[in-house]
This record gives C-alpha cells, structure tokens and sequence, in this order.
C-alpha cells in the first residue's frame, strides 16, 4: 500500500509504474528543468525535486519504504 504519493505525482507516474516508465518520465523531467537548459530559479529547485524523486523510485529497496512509509522515512 503506498502511503505517499508525492514523488510520483512529481515524475507524472502511477505507483504501479515500472522501471522504465519511472526512467523515461525522469529523462523527460529533467532535460525541461535542469539548471542548464532553464535558468530559472524555480526550474533548479524543481530540478532538485525531480532527482531526489527518481532516485528513491528507481531503487527498489528505497521504493518499498517509501511506499510504506512516505517521504518522512529517512533512506
């Protein structure tokens, strides 16, 4: 059961995204709002976001205790 869904509302997926979904949504993400391509401050902190995001989903570990425990839990 997925507590949280915070990150995967950030990346655009489903929780029953598969790995390769949770990749092409990240890559997609990240080349709108890196610092290089977007100035913008909020573009970096989104940026920032949308990384820390991809990295708990696409570990499975991580991603089993975030979908246990939500964000709060620390990894």
């Amino acid at each position: 059961m997925v507590v949280d869904t915070k990150y995967y509302d950030l990346l655009g997926v489903s929780p029953s995204a598969s790995e390769s979904e949770i990749k092409k949504a990240f890559k997609k993400l990240a080349l709108k709002v890196h610092p290089d391509k977007n100035p913008d401050e909020a573009a970096c902190e989104k940026f920032i976001e949308v990384s820390r995001a991809h990295e708990v989903l696409s570990d499975a570990k991580k991603r089993k205790i975030y979908d246990e425990g939500g964000e709060k839990v620390k990894f």
